[in-house]
């Protein structure tokens, strides 16, 4: 199963030096998932080819405007290039009142409806459960109510071995029972255990959003041994204090959150604009956690395909 997350966005409050504000899509299963609509979204969509009708869930974290003034411009958008399909959007409750509002003074209808799923940041919830996936919030510690999320794959069936059912030429109507776990007995008795027919199936994968947070450690329970680990890393660590005023994470400090959770691989963004080049703040977080790459805007990290 394909599961994959391309960056749109990678800068904090501002967008500056060629960088957006946060945004991001997942590719699970040729299904595309939005998190955070920042301002100039839209435009990240046309530039790496991300098609809005193929997005049917967008999940907001929170509500500063550099994680979801992009959206009404997207919703209306939808709404212009005649979508019809019912929309599922996870947000705090507020947004909700927001986009009422915009709709309501420019009279607008949309042409589809929105399916609201308000997200709460007192406890992580499971708030989206389907064939392919599981999704949780992560509830961060940021000045404003705020979430991340964790994407989880679901297991998989197990793997045929196909030379063997070759051989022992199984009919196919056996085949969904067998990839389930269940043994074959053949016409004449003989018992083929699975383990025999079959091997085992990938771990599933997962990923964690990470969005603004101070760095307290009360959520590193929740992401342990990730495949992917997207944290914040607004500020270099000569800037703790600030970082601490404003309820971000310093690079240093997300190498340490990766370090301590398992995570395999870390991808470091939301970077302040005052940074015109980011290659300190790898250094830094690589310094903690050396499997760590920046959020370049563009770039697709591929977590299971």
């Amino acid at each position: 199963m394909k599961f994959e997350v391309t960056i749109l966005g990678s800068s904090s409050a501002t967008p500056i030096f060629n960088r957006n504000p946060t945004a991001q899509v997942l590719n699970i299963n040729e299904k595309l998932y939005l998190i955070d609509c920042a301002e100039g979204t839209q435009q990240q969509m046309l530039r790496f080819d991300v098609k809005a009708a193929r997005i049917d869930h967008i999940f907001i974290s929170h509500l500063h405007g550099d994680h979801y003034l992009g959206l009404v411009g997207l919703l209306s958008s939808m709404h212009l290039n005649g979508r019809k399909k019912p929309l599922k959007l996870f947000c705090p409750e507020p947004l909700k009142e927001i986009i009422e509002v915009q709709l309501k003074y420019s009279e607008t209808t949309l042409h589809y409806p929105i399916e609201y799923f308000f997200t709460s940041a007192d406890k992580p919830a499971v708030i989206l459960d389907n064939q392919d996936i599981n999704v949780e919030t992560i509830p961060l510690d940021h000045r404003i109510p705020t979430t991340g999320f964790l994407f989880k794959q679901k297991r998989r069936l197990r793997k045929i071995i196909k030379e063997r059912v070759e051989e022992l030429e199984i009919p196919t109507p056996y085949f969904s029972a067998i990839k389930k776990g269940s043994d074959y007995e053949a016409p004449n008795g003989t018992i083929y255990k699975n383990s025999y027919l079959t091997t085992d199936p990938e771990e599933p994968k997962s990923y964690a959003y990470c969005s603004d947070t101070l760095y307290t450690g009360k959520y590193f329970d929740q992401i342990q041994s990730t495949s992917l680990l997207y944290h914040e890393a607004t500020f270099m660590h000569d800037m703790l204090d600030r970082a601490n005023q404003t309820h971000h994470t310093t690079a240093l400090q997300a190498g340490e959150a990766a370090l301590k959770t398992g995570a395999e691989k870390l991808v470091i963004g939301h970077f302040s604009a005052r940074y015109k080049t980011l290659n300190e703040l790898l250094e830094e977080a690589k310094s903690i956690f050396p499997n760590t790459e920046l959020a370049i805007e563009g770039k697709t990290f591929v977590i299971s395909e």
